[in-house]
């Protein structure tokens, strides 16, 4: 199949974008013997997670167990799931997951610590991580004192081993990050609980990450297709990003409007930073401004391009965040070029709980 006949809305990945995108990254890691454990989010594809694995990542992150399930069913057997699981039904799904693939988890309270140790006995412990708030403002115990106690009270619960340290930290500033991973760190080897994992993560910053001296191992997501907000935040260029959404021009109500068929329910509607504008780029009208969307319609402001597209045409639009977009497709196409190699399940597309 050629993209031409690509039916609208359309998710294209470029494969050749993204196995540039993959091997730089692993490239960079390899340089500085940093261990990835890519985040799946963005992509939500085993056979990507596989690529991934191939060259030379540690294992996988994924964020819901949901998300998890699909992985394991798509074969891949070492996943980490830095969030805190909570509830009767998703502790009965934890254990049988763990059951069948090597598992860690993370806990920021003494509550979900609890609820591990009690679903979780010596014969085949639980690895739990502490998360811990490095300036992000999300999850996460607060101080390092609070990490080492959190710590004890893991590796004191017979069906828990104590595995570390995981952040989301903020972006662009490690340094703060790496302050406090540090002070945690000492304070766990002094409390006889060296941390044998500290887990940090987040795309933007990750041709900086070797600056983080305490991380063991990071975390990229978004970095496999990148999008128009990685790009504002310094991640590469326009030119890197696979996922585009195709679209076609349904109206054209005057000289300097169209409007396409892929609105929020297509392209998302995360903002860019500023000065950047727009719910994304057109690849082939790269002045054209998308100024609204409603569910099913992108406005698109035409008043700056010299050439304008017709009723009828179909533009490939860069979105401003690619997980969000993967989450809304049942599949994506992958491409060479202009042509089609295959069509590829979201399979763990939904997947929230």
């Amino acid at each position: 199949m050629h993209i031409k006949d690509i039916d609208t809305p359309a998710v294209l990945i470029d494969l050749e974008r993204v196995e540039a995108n993959l091997r730089r990254a692993q490239d960079y890691a390899d340089a500085h013997n940093l261990p990835l454990r890519p985040h799946v989010k963005t992509h939500k594809l085993p056979e990507m997670a596989r690529k991934q694995m191939a060259l030379g990542a540690n294992g996988i992150t994924c964020q819901k167990i949901g998300e998890a399930e699909a992985m394991a069913d798509g074969g891949l057997t070492d996943i980490f799931l830095p969030y805190n699981i909570l509830g009767t039904s998703k502790l009965d799904r934890l254990v049988d997951l763990h059951s069948r693939i090597r598992l860690s988890v993370t806990a920021d309270s003494a509550v979900t610590v609890a609820g591990y140790s009690a679903r979780f006995d010596a014969a085949e412990p639980l690895n739990v991580l502490v998360e811990c708030d490095t300036g992000a403002g999300r999850c996460g115990v607060q101080t390092p004192e609070e990490a080492v106690a959190l710590a004890r009270q893991i590796e004191d619960a017979p069906g828990l081993i104590f595995g570390g340290l995981m952040t989301y930290p903020p972006k662009g500033d490690i340094a703060k990050a790496d302050t406090w991973l540090h002070k945690a760190k000492a304070a766990l080897e002094s409390a006889d609980l060296p941390p044998k994992v500290i887990s940090s993560g987040g795309s933007p910053d990750l041709y900086r990450a070797a600056e983080g001296t305490a991380t063991t191992e990071y975390r990229p997501g978004t970095y496999i297709y990148s999008d128009r907000m990685q790009v504002a935040f310094g991640l590469g260029t326009l030119d890197d990003c696979a996922l585009t959404v195709k679209a076609t021009v349904v109206s054209r109500p005057n000289a300097d409007r169209a409007v396409l068929d892929s609105g929020s329910k297509a392209l998302a509607a995360d903002a860019v930073p500023a000065p950047h504008k727009g719910h994304g780029h057109l690849v082939e009208y790269p002045n054209a401004v998308i100024t609204a969307l409603s569910e099913e319609h992108a406005v698109v402001d035409l008043s700056a391009c010299t050439d304008k597209p017709a009723l009828g045409d179909m533009v490939r639009v860069i979105p401003n965040h690619a997980c969000v977009v993967t989450n809304l497709f049942d599949m994506v196409y992958l491409v060479r070029g202009d042509n089609v190699e295959r069509e590829a399940e979201i399979t763990s597309r939904g997947n929230l709980r």
